[in-house]
C-alpha cells in the first residue's frame, strides 16, 4: 500500500468537505502545543470555526495566531493478504493546514460563517438570534500551506486487494 500526494485543488477541496471534524493545533507561549477537534465549515481557502468567546485556547491564539489544521476522510481499513499484518493499513485523505486565526467581529460576517459551518453538516440555511451571534467566537483561517495525501494506496503490483469499513 502506497501513500501518495495530491495536488489538485478540487480532491484537496473534496477531501476537507468528506470531513466530519478538524483538529486544530496551536501553541501557548511556553511552545507546549494544544489540539482541539473542532467542527467547521469551509469556503474559497478558508475555513470557519467556532467558539465560545474565552477559554484556554482563545488566550493561546491571542498570543500567537498561528495555527496547523489538520483533515482525515472516515478511514477504511484494507489489505492485501489477510494473513499478513504487514499488508494492512487504513485507506483514508488527510489535509494538513496552516495558517493565522483571525477573530472575527463584525456581526454580519459572523451570521455569513455560522451559514458556511452549517452548510457542512446540513447543507440548509438557518436563522440566528442576535444574543447567539453576539455569543460566538468566530475563527477565519485562511490557508498559507497545504498538503494533503492518500494512504493505503494499492500499488501497481497489487495482486489481491480488499476493502472492509472500518468500525
Amino acid at each position: 500500500m502506497r501513500t501518495i500526494s495530491i495536488e489538485e485543488q478540487e480532491r484537496i477541496d473534496n477531501a476537507i468537505r468528506a470531513s466530519r471534524l478538524c483538529y486544530v493545533g496551536m501553541s501557548d507561549e511556553n511552545g507546549i502545543p494544544y489540539v482541539l477537534p473542532m467542527n467547521f465549515g469551509y469556503e474559497e481557502g478558508i475555513i470557519y470555526l467556532h467558539s465560545a468567546q474565552e477559554g484556554h485556547s482563545i488566550s493561546i491564539i491571542e498570543k500567537n495566531p498561528n495555527v496547523c489544521i489538520t483533515f482525515c476522510t472516515d478511514p477504511t481499513l484494507v489489505w492485501q493478504n489477510e494473513e499478513v499484518a504487514c499488508s494492512y493499513r487504513m485507506r483514508s485523505y488527510s489535509v494538513i493546514c496552516k495558517g493565522k486565526v483571525v477573530f472575527e467581529e463584525e456581526y454580519d460576517e459572523k451570521v455569513k460563517a455560522l451559514d458556511i459551518i452549517m452548510r457542512q453538516y446540513s447543507g440548509r440555511k438557518f436563522s440566528y438570534s442576535v444574543p447567539s451571534v453576539n455569543n460566538v467566537k468566530i475563527w477565519k483561517v485562511e490557508f498559507e500551506n497545504v498538503s494533503a495525501r492518500e494512504f493505503g494506496v494499492p500499488g501497481p503490483n497489487t495482486i489481491k486487494y480488499k476493502d472492509r469499513k472500518s468500525f
